[in-house]
């Protein structure tokens, strides 16, 4: 049935291309997550030292001591 026009085209080569392409995407996915790529790890997607502070004083993650205490560390160079 699937042997004569485009569907033998199809099941066949096709589908090898697909599978292809599939294992191509998947290894490159595989490589960059292994490797650490992608904006959102390292550093935090571009954003100041100070930023960040300043975002996990706002959760609450640090006590006023300890944010006044790391930005004037961060700060001391400027």
């Amino acid at each position: 049935m699937w042997s004569d026009g485009w569907g033998g085209m199809f099941m066949g080569g096709g589908m090898m291309v697909v599978f292809m392409l599939i294992v191509i995407v998947a290894v490159v996915l595989l490589v960059r997550g292994l490797a650490g790529g992608g904006t959102a790890s390292g550093t935090g997607g571009g954003r100041s030292a100070i930023d960040i502070l300043k975002d996990r004083y706002a959760r609450g993650e640090i006590d006023t001591e300890e944010y006044n205490e790391r930005k004037k560390t961060l700060t001391a160079g400027d």
